[in-house]
């Protein structure tokens, strides 16, 4: 099957700067159902990183992990930043239809020539690990495009930069970079055949991000299985641990409790002395609305009108993430049951995912983007039935959207869900329909 890095639209050197990272180890598209073939330690990302004069010192570090929510929380924090006149930037992934996006500068994403340097860059440092034997020459994919973000970061002149973790934290390529805030946003069960069983095991990979002499923010509260893991870490290094109050996030949404957290991230910020432009500490009182509204990323709860009916996009690919989604809409106005575009990677909890929807929506049109780690329509869709619910494989995702919307009343919606991938191969049918004198969310 041909990759989802779609190359099309990019620039040619950007284009050909990929290229070679195709042959590598790429865990975002690797099947990890059958089972972990986790690596040992972030000795290729370290190697790479040094090899390129570790570019992530040149910065300030918000280091962010957790099973929902974390991309969302880097993109605030990275506004709060740019709020306070600070030059910042992030680092995302994955990304939902380009490669650029997962490298933010200044609030957009990076120009494709500025990755491509960078990129280059990064390639010719793995070659020379090659050559010379060490670590660096088995870096992944995700290695070398993280060390090359963070070269790209430095050559912007960045003051700071808000970074997400791909998979777990401990050894993931990004835990290269010495954190000034650490947060871990919450833990569920994802990942279980290369993060562990149980929420405590999750729990001691993401808190594997912790550095001494940084500062911890996490919603996870210290008496919760999880919570534990991360304030018994906090202890052994002897850093502090900045929570939300009890009670505080209760009954919000998911965007105002990423964005208490990114508040907490901010003010840990102040606390280390860190000050804007005008000479005020960083703190959560640059988070007002205008602000949130710019951080807001593709593909979470985002809301398009096509042809008079309300479509959701959502990457939600845990069961706690989509039976809070739901909630959240039903909340906003949406009450009636949505016709439903799932798809999702053989890795992730089917069962749990079809538990969250039974009960909630008309009818699931079950869907695929390709082969190797993406669970098949069909398997889905008999998952889905044994679960009560009315469901169909769909060949594709174009025609699994065109049934759903054609199944719904004017006054009906549709969500779009299970994964970013999917998110990244609907969302391109839908914008380019868009006229450009409408709305951005009308079509």
């Amino acid at each position: 099957m041909a990759r989802l890095l779609i190359h099309d639209g990019l620039h040619p050197r950007l284009a050909a700067a990929l290229e070679p990272l195709e042959a590598l180890i790429d865990w975002e598209r690797r099947d990890r159902s059958a089972g972990t073939g986790m690596r040992i330690d972030c000795g290729p990302s370290a190697d790479l990183c040094a090899r390129l004069g570790r570019p992530c010192d040149a910065f300030g570090v918000v280091h962010v992990t957790g099973t929902k929510g974390k991309g969302s929380t880097v993109a605030l924090v990275e506004a709060g930043l740019l709020a306070a006149g600070l030059r910042a930037g992030a680092y995302l992934s994955p990304h939902v239809e380009r490669v650029t996006e997962r490298v933010r500068i200044g609030g957009a994403s990076i120009d494709d020539l500025a990755l491509a340097a960078a990129l280059e860059r990064a390639w010719r440092a793995r070659e020379d690990a090659a050559a010379a034997g060490s670590a660096a020459r088995e870096a992944t994919w995700f290695d070398v495009f993280t060390n090359a973000a963070f070269d790209a970061l430095r050559a912007a002149g960045l003051e700071w930069a808000a970074i997400e973790v791909g998979i777990g934290g401990r050894l993931d390529s990004t835990n290269v970079v010495p954190g000034a805030v650490c947060v871990i946003t919450n833990v569920s069960l994802e990942h279980t055949q290369m993060l562990g069983a149980t929420r405590a095991a999750i729990a001691r990979e993401k808190a594997g991000i912790l550095k001494p002499g940084c500062s911890v923010v996490t919603a996870l509260p210290e008496e919760d299985e999880a919570g534990a893991i991360v304030a018994q870490r906090a202890r052994e290094l002897g850093v502090p641990v900045r929570r939300p109050a009890p009670g505080a996030l209760s009954g919000l949404d998911h965007a105002a409790i990423d964005a208490c957290i990114a508040g907490l991230a901010l003010d840990a910020l102040g606390e280390r002395g860190v000050r804007g432009r005008d000479g005020r500490a960083i703190g959560a009182h640059l988070l007002d609305a205008p602000v949130r509204e710019r951080a807001r990323l593709p593909a979470r709860a985002e809301r398009f009108v096509v042809e008079g009916r309300t479509l959701v996009i959502d990457g939600a690919h845990v069961p706690a993430s989509l039976s809070g989604l739901l909630d959240d809409l039903k909340r906003s106005g949406l009450v009636a049951p949505p016709s439903v575009v799932l798809g999702m990677g053989r890795d992730k909890d089917a069962a749990g995912m079809l538990k969250a929807l039974a009960g909630r929506v008309d009818r699931v049109l079950c869907t695929s983007v390709g082969e190797g780690p993406y669970l098949p329509a069909a398997i889905l869709a008999n998952l889905a039935r044994e679960h009560g619910l009315s469901a169909q494989p769909v060949a594709t995702p174009q025609e699994a959207l065109e049934r759903a919307l054609l199944s719904v009343s004017r006054d009906g919606w549709v969500l779009v869900t299970g994964s970013l991938h999917l998110a990244g191969a609907v969302r391109p049918l839908v914008t380019r329909t868009c006229s450009p004198r409408s709305s951005p969310t009308s079509c």
